[in-house]
């Protein structure tokens, strides 16, 4: 299985544009294909399954919520039902963290990226699966199943944004990226929307809520699987380039991957610079993200019906966002859209402490303003470090790129409460995470963006 052959190749017409085109297509259906899984299960679904799954295992009873504290054992530990999810993902995040790296170094020496992200995708959408069998007080299942999908598609992601490089150029990446990201959450908006109907109208679907909630996790594994196929049909092979050959055995190198990275990129200031911006503003978008509806639910006093109408007017927002940002860095570059969006993302926050309880209309409008940033920001800030990668080292680069994401997103949260539990407020606590957006800026100022694509040894784009 080698992937398409491009048409009229060794012809006379350079046709090679045309075939990247039909590339960039096929690509963004992996957005499309694996936002199902981040938004119906992760985001939405899965952590009040569980709490209720498992909170019946501890003795909590049926109506088990988020304020029981019985435990259930999980390897020795004595863990509340209720922070039992949040565990769970705050686990597969740290492991991701040293895994992430390893698969990148593997998958720069492959040829195949299209088949690892497939193999990575399929796993993770076969363990995804397994949560339509948690059930009644049978949490076990479900508690390995989603660590387990979590890591693979964070695998998979690393082969994914590698393959970005091989199908555009430089100036091609802000708009294929935003793209990309839009598509992801259209699809996932989609799905979200389709399952939200299912769980909420089950009576009238003959379903009760336990199986109505089960069919939407299986529906997003399905779904996940099935949109894998169009990349992997339609995009090619690509030979490794300027490959950087490993020393030693291939364990020693894989698990020591992650600090040889980190080690090497001090070649690199302005990566490193950009890489520890990022770390801090998406640290600070996770929160926003991750706090949304307990701020809404607890300080704004919003029921569940107008928190899961916000939460899909998001997904579908973002997608004109990040098209919106990508028309923007096409004129102004992606380096000053990423910054503009630091400060835009500090405006959110301070008007978010200001909102006034029970203010549909205030707080739907700060939702959209919250959809139009989130797009942009996380789609060009994808695109833009890939200009920042040396040739033939995009999935170890990526591989960090994520394992910064998801092993650093709790830094956010971990504010977030001990603020809330010094004021007993929300709203202190929604602005504390201005400090990440500063910081994230700070550094952003602090960087050369065309010393460091030329560093890179890649091309800048005509516009930075």
């Amino acid at each position: 299985m080698t992937g398409p052959t491009p048409p009229g190749a060794g012809g006379v017409a350079d046709l090679e544009p045309l075939w990247r085109s039909r590339e960039q297509r096929a690509w963004n259906w992996y957005d499309w294909a694996n936002s199902a899984y981040y938004t119906t299960v992760l985001s939405v679904l899965f952590a009040p399954y569980m709490i209720t799954v498992a909170g019946k295992a501890a003795g909590c009873g049926s109506s088990a919520d988020d304020t029981c504290d019985k435990t259930v054992d999980l390897l020795g530990l004595h863990l509340a039902a209720g922070s039992l999810p949040f565990y769970l993902t705050s686990f597969a995040t740290i492991a991701s963290a040293f895994v992430l790296p390893v698969v990148g170094a593997l998958v720069d020496r492959s040829s195949r990226k299209r088949l690892h992200m497939a193999a990575f995708a399929w796993s993770g959408s076969l363990f995804a699966a397994l949560l339509f069998l948690m059930r009644g007080d049978h949490w076990q299942l479900g508690a390995f199943a989603v660590v387990v999908s979590s890591i693979l598609g964070g695998c998979s992601l690393v082969s994914y944004y590698a393959i970005l490089v091989d199908i555009s150029t430089e100036d091609e990446r802000d708009r294929v990226s935003s793209r990309g990201w839009a598509w992801g959450y259209l699809g996932g908006g989609l799905l979200l929307a389709l399952n939200l109907v299912m769980v909420l109208a089950h009576g009238s679907l003959g379903l009760d809520k336990e199986l109505a909630v089960r069919i939407s996790l299986l529906s997003a594994a399905v779904w996940w699987a099935g949109f894998t196929l169009v990349p992997v049909l339609r995009l090619r092979d690509h030979p490794p380039r300027d490959v950087v050959a490993g020393s030693g055995r291939l364990l020693s190198r894989s698990f020591g991957q992650l600090f040889t990275t980190l080690r090497e990129m001090r070649a690199f200031p302005m990566t490193l610079t950009f890489l520890v911006a990022f770390l801090f503003y998406n640290d600070g978008i996770q929160t926003v993200i991750g706090v949304a509806s307990t701020y809404g639910s607890k300080q704004l006093g919003f029921g569940d019906g107008v928190l899961i109408a916000t939460i899909l007017m998001i997904q579908f927002v973002a997608y004109g966002g990040a098209l919106l940002f990508g028309r923007l860095a096409a004129t102004y570059g992606a380096y000053r859209c990423i910054l503009w969006g630091t400060y835009a993302w500090m405006v959110i926050v301070v008007l978010a402490m200001f909102l006034p309880r029970k203010n549909i209309v205030a707080f739907l409008l700060l939702g959209v303003a919250i959809a139009v940033v989130l797009g942009g920001t996380q789609a060009l800030s994808r695109s833009f470090f890939s200009l920042l990668i040396p040739r033939g080292r995009e999935g170890e680069y990526f591989g960090l790129y994520n394992a910064c994401e998801r092993g650093t997103s709790w830094f956010g949260t971990f504010l977030f409460g001990i603020v809330f539990q010094v004021t007993g407020s929300y709203r202190p606590a929604i602005v504390a995470l201005i400090v990440f957006f500063v910081l994230g800026a700070v550094f952003l100022l602090r960087l050369d963006a065309r010393r460091g694509v030329e560093e890179a040894g890649n091309t800048a784009p005509a516009v930075m």
